[in-house]
């Protein structure tokens, strides 16, 4: 059985995780240090670029931080994230062999789902905290409000397309736990290496009163 309360534990640290592209390896230490320094402890950095294992093991290190590996798409893939120190995992999607191979390593997911079908495919699993996405193109907080009656028992992570300005409309509703954004770690911002730019953005999504 998947253990819920684990992945609670990581999502409740902040009311927004960090959604990261890296693409430079020397970017990992200082980008995470300015995202935990200013209130976002749980980090997720994305496997879509060759730099992706070597800066979870990097900021694996950083003091008060919790890092995973996101865009998950398979057990190969989560085996690799696992053993290079991610804590978490999350995923756009879920198939059941994903679903599964969670569980047998034992490290808490976050599958994507899009539907109440899929909810209820992860729900079967034993999962009853998932992300929703892509969250702006699949229905925003008025379809994640219509869901919470009929899936009472599950929580949501909403990713994809939100923002600050719209991230307090998903926090308010009862069956969301955070929310996922990569607005915090804008791209120019990581290119210049502004990091008290990145740490500010931070301050102001570990701010966020619903």
């Amino acid at each position: 059985m998947f253990d819920t309360a684990a992945l609670l534990a990581v999502l409740r640290r902040a009311p927004v995780v960090p959604v990261l592209i890296i693409d430079r390896l020397e970017d990992a230490v200082p980008l995470g240090t300015a995202l935990v320094k200013g209130g976002l402890p749980a980090l997720e950095v994305t496997l879509r670029t060759p730099a992706a294992l070597d800066a979870i093991r990097a900021m694996s290190a950083i003091p008060g931080g919790v890092v995973g590996a996101g865009t998950v798409l398979d057990r190969a893939q989560a085996r690799a994230a696992v053993e290079a120190g991610a804590k978490f995992l999350v995923s756009p999607g879920a198939t059941p062999d994903l679903l599964d191979a969670a569980i047998e390593f034992g490290v808490p997911l976050l599958p994507g789902v899009a539907t109440a079908s899929e909810a209820m495919i992860a729900r079967d699993k034993g999962y009853r905290v998932v992300k929703f996405f892509p969250a702006g193109p699949a229905g925003g907080p008025k379809y994640l409000q219509a869901l919470a009656s009929p899936l009472g028992d599950m929580v949501f992570c909403p990713t994809g397309g939100v923002s600050l300005d719209n991230a307090t409309d998903y926090l308010k509703l009862k069956n969301v736990v955070c929310v996922g954004g990569s607005w915090v770690a804008p791209s120019d911002a990581v290119k210049a290496g502004d990091w008290a730019r990145v740490e500010q953005l931070a301050r102001e999504a570990a701010a966020i009163a619903v």
